[in-house]
């Protein structure tokens, strides 16, 4: 039975590979859900002063 993991320590240019990160696919924006959990807060509070009005 073959070994399908490959482990990353095994060579150093494979380790490298490993190691080697990119801030664009590891830093997404958060700005998407500042955006929407501050419409979701405004509604909120609307609904709650309309209900107690």
């Amino acid at each position: 039975m073959s070994d399908n993991h490959v482990d990353p320590s095994g060579n150093t240019e494979a380790f490298r590979a490993f190691t080697r990160t990119t801030p664009d696919s590891e830093a997404s924006s958060k700005v998407p859900f500042y955006v929407i959990g501050g419409v979701a807060a405004i509604i909120v509070l609307g609904l709650l002063a309309w209900l107690i009005l």
